[in-house]
């Protein structure tokens, strides 16, 4: 799975795998640039889908939330001065995760029954009172939340990147308390609406924010992942992609690159003879990869001396005829994937 990235939760790995340098092509444009396509399909979403709760834990726990303040005007009262300050999150459970992917469009992702206690402080005060002066007070929201996500998939410094601000919470339940006081007086209960209303924009901007954060942070690292996988010393792979996935209801597919790179020189690839219709949707997972990207692999590895093997007379208990003093054998390997020819050359030397 290194090498094939997904979108945020259910597909969060699938990110992570973009066009020519310049920008991204059409896919029916871009097949013939493209070396290598990865293919992931329904029944390999569901799999990862399984995933999906401990992404949305992370974003939740990971989201700052920053200090806040405000004032209220209440009649009879006079400016009412609020801020809240050391917003944490408690108790945090999620239920289940479902998602379909949307021929076209992109991936609905549903996070229902998310339930966690948020914790923090309140300074207030009203009249001629300043907030810095007045009561402080700890609170609890006990909350109770449905999670919606949209991403959608963009071109964007040579990867594939997400777009999460469709996102949307839906809050079944809100309810604040201030210092456990379930029973609040006239003055709490004044207040408690808008300071509720104001917590309700806070988490809902910081949660999708760091859903968007979480997405490409795993997007880039999955694809460094693949790199430094594809890489042997000298010889590495520019695997960038040619185009944006293409999403239907079965299927995701990415198309990459796979540019041979060695020496600062760079293969080109712009005769790939790809078609999605050489893919099925019977297995989880297919890689497509084109005959170009062979032929500068190889003499890549050839040049950089992938290809010979030093072996010492003493190494050697078989088929090595044996006389006073040391023996070595040089094996040289000459490789031509076009002709589809193996050679080995032996030599001895003594």
């Amino acid at each position: 799975m290194d090498k094939c990235v997904m979108t945020l939760p259910v597909l969060l790995l699938f990110l992570g795998l973009v066009v020519m340098s310049q920008s991204c092509l059409e896919p029916a444009s871009a097949y013939r640039f493209t070396g290598a396509v990865c293919r992931l399909t329904y029944p390999a979403a569901v799999v990862l889908n399984e995933k999906t709760t401990k992404v949305i834990q992370a974003a939740f726990q990971h989201a700052k939330y920053p200090s806040i303040s405000n004032e209220k005007s209440i009649l009879f009262v006079g400016k009412v001065k609020y801020g809240l300050a050391n917003l944490e999150i408690h108790n945090l459970s999620i239920g289940r995760s479902e998602f379909e992917l949307i021929a076209g469009e992109g991936i609905e992702i549903a996070i229902s029954n998310v339930s966690a206690v948020f914790k923090g402080t309140i300074q207030y005060g009203y009249g001629s009172w300043l907030v810095n002066v007045g009561h402080s007070v700890d609170f609890e929201i006990d909350s109770h939340i449905d999670l919606g996500i949209n991403p959608k998939l963009y071109c964007g410094k040579g990867k594939v990147a997400a777009d999460t601000s469709d996102c949307y919470l839906t809050f079944h339940k809100l309810d604040l308390l201030l210092q456990g006081d379930r029973e609040p007086g006239w003055l709490k209960r004044l207040f408690t609406n808008f300071i509720t209303f104001t917590v309700k924009l806070v988490i809902k901007s910081q949660i999708c924010k760091e859903i968007n954060n979480v997405a490409n942070i795993l997007a880039d690292f999955i694809q460094e992942r693949a790199e430094q996988f594809l890489s042997d010393g000298d010889i590495s792979m520019d695997i960038g992609v040619t185009s944006a996935p293409v999403i239907t209801s079965n299927y995701i597919e990415s198309y990459h690159k796979g540019l041979a790179k060695y020496n600062n020189m760079t293969a080109v690839i712009n005769e790939s003879v790809f078609d999605p219709s050489q893919l099925t949707d019977d297995r989880m997972l297919y890689f497509w990869i084109s005959d170009e990207v062979f032929n500068p692999l190889i003499t890549a590895a050839h040049q950089d001396r992938c290809f010979v093997l030093n072996i010492s007379g003493l190494e050697l208990t078989v088929g090595v005829y044996q006389t006073s003093g040391s023996h070595e054998m040089v094996v040289v390997v000459t490789a031509s994937y076009a002709k589809k020819k193996l050679i080995l050359i032996a030599t001895t030397s003594q």
